[in-house]
């Protein structure tokens, strides 16, 4: 059975994408932990981190970091988190977030049904941000 993450990224159920690649995809969370918390996930289902690909895996730090640099702006963040955490769904995926402090980076204080419109403000202001710094082939429409 295909996991969640496969399903969002063949369309069958709905995702706010910011990234889009012939090898990775980056879309944000229905449980951010801040505005403009971001998944980096490979196309390939691949549940454990350490089972990856060394060139895949270093394609999506490096999306990781675009994503991160873009999100920073969009958010005037003061720090980007980046955690792997791979508990909630069996398929390879990175956290990119707006890290404020500490508490930032427990994904069990993520907020449980945040409002529609404030996760499509946040997925535009990301692609304006992406957009701006050159990543339009890339920015997911």
């Amino acid at each position: 059975m295909a996991s969640v993450f496969s399903m969002i990224i063949n369309g069958d159920i709905p995702g706010r994408f910011v990234w889009k690649d012939d090898t990775a995809v980056a879309f944000l969370t229905i449980n951010p932990v801040t505005p403009g918390h971001v998944l980096v996930v490979p196309r390939e289902e691949i549940d454990h981190w350490e089972q990856v690909d060394p060139g895949v895996f270093a394609h999506l730090t490096t999306v990781a970091q675009t994503v991160g640099r873009a999100t920073r702006d969009a958010f005037d963040a003061p720090r980007m988190g980046l955690l792997i955490a791979g508990l909630e769904v069996p398929h390879l995926h990175i956290h990119v977030f707006p890290a404020h402090s500490l508490e930032t980076f427990d994904l069990a204080q993520a907020e449980k049904d945040p409002d529609p419109a404030a996760l499509d403000d946040a997925a535009e202001k990301i692609r304006a941000a992406l957009r701006a710094a050159g990543e339009s082939a890339h920015t997911a429409d």
